[in-house]
């Protein structure tokens, strides 16, 4: 059975809109046997997929978490899948260095050494999230890297929108949050020409909880972490929400202009902070995210900063 009757099969029934086709008019549709159909339904059903079958009646498709190419649909780019990897961010880069191209998509159901900023372990439990990396060759200045990671964190919100009806929120610099826990974690890792300062390529990580529990984590991070569908399900499979998430930040790329969307989401300004950066950690009133991303700050003693880099930590409120 070739691929192209098994996505076939698989668009004909999303067309149905979750309907019964008949074997008889699906085979007809797609020039092919009614052999071929059921073929082609067991294959979707082994990679994921809710299929019914009922006599007289046909197919129809019930939803499921299928993890599969076809799942992630339409892509102008190379896709790369895995049941597990070490980090998506790893292999991305790798095939960044032996020339992938722009847009190319790396999703994993697991990654056994996932990380998040600052070399922090990130937690990936299997099956239960969005774990991709984006491959970016943007023709930009290294210095402003920084905006990918501003565009993806919009781009995360913009697809969990469209197929969740989920508004979430973001905790500079890239932190998503929903319902006050964190559910995604970006991590941006870029290679330079040292001679000109100019992006040879980006690698965008995104590691978004979609339907993990308290009990999937260490006890340090049950505490503030949260998924959008605890114990599941979710209305939306991982494939699916990965490619839309890659989509969103391939057409934010390259001029990456969302920053007053990012502004609008973000939740930081207005709040006391503790900012923990390279050789202090001090208290501060945050104020606004400036035209280049950074998070303008006011420290106790009235001098004003704008942090690019750093951890920040949002206060009880104060009186002034």
């Amino acid at each position: 059975m070739a691929v192209s009757t098994r996505q076939a099969l698989l668009q004909a029934l999303s067309s149905a809109g979750g309907s019964y086709v008949s074997g008889q008019q699906l085979a007809e549709t797609l020039g092919v046997s009614r052999a071929a159909v059921h073929k082609a339904a067991a294959a979707l059903t082994a990679q994921g997929y809710a299929l019914e079958a009922a006599p007289r009646r046909g197919y129809r498709l019930a939803g499921g978490d299928p993890f599969c190419t076809e799942a992630i649909g339409d892509y102008p780019a190379p896709i790369y899948l895995y049941d597990t990897l070490e980090s998506s961010n790893r292999t991305a880069k790798l095939l960044a260095l032996d020339g992938a191209p722009h847009g190319t998509l790396v999703l994993t159901a697991h990654q056994s050494a996932g990380r998040g900023r600052l070399g922090r372990r990130f937690e990936s439990p299997a099956g239960k999230g969005v774990y991709c990396s984006v491959l970016l060759r943007p023709e930009m200045p290294a210095a402003n890297a920084q905006t990918a990671t501003i565009s993806a964190a919009v781009a995360v919100c913009r697809a969990v929108k469209k197929l969740c009806g989920l508004e979430l929120a973001i905790k500079w610099v890239n932190d998503l949050y929903y319902q006050g826990r964190k559910v995604c974690g970006i991590l941006t890792e870029a290679g330079t020409d040292l001679e000109s300062g100019q992006l040879e390529w980006l690698v965008v990580g995104i590691g978004l909880n979609l339907t993990s529990t308290a009990a999937d984590w260490p006890d340090e991070l049950a505490r503030r972490a949260g998924s959008l569908y605890p114990g599941g399900p979710a209305p939306v499979s991982r494939a699916a929400l990965a490619g839309a998430i890659a989509r969103e930040l391939l057409a934010l790329c390259p001029g990456f202009d969302c920053l007053d969307e990012y502004r609008a989401r973000c939740f930081v300004p207005g709040h006391w902070v503790t900012v923990c950066a390279e050789t202090e950690t001090y208290a501060a009133k945050a104020l606004a995210i400036d035209e280049e991303g950074r998070l303008v700050i006011q420290r106790e003693n009235g001098r004003q900063e704008a942090l690019r880099c750093g951890e920040v930590t949002t206060r009880p409120a104060r009186t002034e």
